[in-house]
């Protein structure tokens, strides 16, 4: 049994955490440059105004009550969920559009748990020093200076926790409003619930867990291989520059020289471990492809500054693509978009992305439905006409009250009765649905199979549109 629980306990390691060191670069910069730009855009756009007469003044705003999403000048209502459809579709192709041509560059860039993670990262830099100094206090027993750091740290996090999820909960009403009512008690109970639930989880993600949501929650990094090719673009070491025939090697006096090295069959990996040092998720890309890397580059900022100190040629660890690595004399790394998966997947992104602007461009402000009402398909009245019944829905998807008039072509106008509807006024972003009844003589109802309806916003007679329905009778039925 003892023997047992021991064989058990080897199962578990605990877990040591990750201190990557800073480093500098143009994919650092680029890093650097993508959170500033995604925090401004985040942060930004519930404070940003945005003059509308019939919402509040913002620019981006879900209108939960009204139904609605005001996204600039664009107001977006249920009856629009097929736009919806076509995002998520050109997210997930164009997320499998790149990954084929560059990796993970989405993970290492984009995501946003690599976004809020440099930020944490960058505290805790700011908070307990470069890397060096923040190992020494992680080991260093408990005291002022060790409780003083780890408190400020966390403290801070969980700042930007609560402004992250504050931030989310103001995209659903009146910025300014919301805020001093969420601050002083009269909020709804679903906003400080969503704050409190999206302030701890962002805490534990980017402060706690890390680099383990890449590793063990993202299925991403499980089914990314699916979609890399050999000559897909990812971060990799030339591990035949690195190593030479005898392996890694330390720079000492007689090793400093590029032409010593090779020369003693020793390759430009002078063993620094930097790069494994400013890994953020604590892997040595020497080790070959692993799926917790999310090709950041910042091992390749790291190793292009030892080659620059050493006087060697960069690119010992650069984006390259496995096929060109593996050949006997690779090439400058080059982006192999003549590739079926690639141009396949790029034209759907291209066509849909189309088609959805298309769709936006051309929206009309209302729309309309006419359906006839089957049960019975007609009747015959006591003076011998002819009876079809219709439900005509009319949605308003335009930022005013509108007026519509219902109005028939190919009958007599006189056939048409809406009973004490005469025009339809419809609110804005809702719906109305009426009942229309059409009456013909037997003579007329045996000619007609086809008519349409008519409808005219009053605003816009020019926008009128026909919808043709049939008209059932002995006649049709034979």
């Amino acid at each position: 049994m003892q023997a047992g629980s021991e064989e058990q306990r080897s199962l578990y390691q605990k877990h040591i955490p990750i201190i990557p060191r800073s480093v500098k670069g143009k994919f650092r910069s680029f890093k650097w440059g993508v959170l500033a730009f995604a925090y401004a855009i985040y942060f930004g756009l519930p404070w940003l105004p945005w003059a509308r007469h019939d919402g509040p003044s913002q620019a981006v705003l879900f209108d939960m009550v009204g139904r609605r999403f005001f996204l600039f000048d664009l107001v977006v209502y249920p009856q629009d969920v097929f736009w919806l459809a076509l995002l998520l579709f050109l997210a997930a192709v164009l997320l499998f559009f790149v990954t084929g041509l560059v990796g993970r560059a989405f993970c290492g860039y984009f995501c946003f748990q690599t976004l809020w993670t440099e930020a944490f990262i960058l505290v805790e830099r700011l908070v307990q020093g470069e890397r060096p100094a923040r190992i020494r206090l992680y080991k260093q027993p408990w005291n002022a200076e060790k409780v003083g750091k780890f408190a400020l740290t966390h403290s801070v996090w969980l700042l930007l926790s609560f402004w992250t999820a504050l931030t989310f909960i103001l995209y659903y009403g009146y910025a300014p409003a919301l805020t001093v009512d969420f601050f002083t008690g009269n909020a709804a109970q679903v906003a400080y619930f969503t704050v409190m639930i999206l302030t701890a989880t962002t805490y534990v993600a980017a402060g706690l867990a890390r680099e383990q949501v890449c590793m063990y929650m993202c299925p991403y990094a499980r089914f990314q291989s699916v979609m890399y090719d050999p000559e897909t673009l990812a971060v990799a070491y030339d591990k035949k520059r690195g190593e030479g025939t005898l392996g890694r090697i330390i720079a000492r006096s007689s090793m400093k020289s590029r032409e010593d090295r090779l020369a003693k069959g020793y390759g430009d990996c002078i063993d620094c471990g930097l790069c494994v040092q400013v890994c953020p998720v604590g892997i040595d890309i020497r080790e070959g492809m692993q799926f917790p890397c999310i090709s950041c580059g910042l091992c390749i900022d790291a190793c292009n500054g030892i080659m620059d100190s050493m006087g060697y040629p960069r690119g010992l660890i650069r984006y390259d693509s496995e096929a060109n690595m593996e050949s006997p004399a690779p090439v400058k790394p080059k982006l192999h978009w003549k590739r079926l998966k690639i141009i396949g997947n790029g034209a759907a992104v291209l066509l849909m992305a189309t088609y959805l602007l298309y769709s936006i461009g051309h929206r009309t402000n209302y729309e309309e439905t006419v359906q006839q009402i089957r049960q019975p398909l007609f009747v015959v009245l006591s003076d011998g006409q002819i009876r079809n019944r219709y439900q005509i829905r009319v949605t308003n998807k335009s930022s005013t009250d509108e007026i519509y008039h219902i109005g028939v072509s190919g009958i007599p106008e006189t056939a048409l009765d809406l009973g004490e509807i005469g025009e339809l006024n419809v609110h804005a972003g809702k719906s109305l649905m009426v009942q229309a009844s059409v009456k013909l003589e037997p003579a007329m109802a045996n000619k007609v199979q086809h008519f349409a309806f008519i409808i005219t916003p009053k605003s816009k007679p020019e926008t009128a549109t026909k919808r043709m329905t049939q008209f059932y009778s002995k006649h049709t039925e034979q």
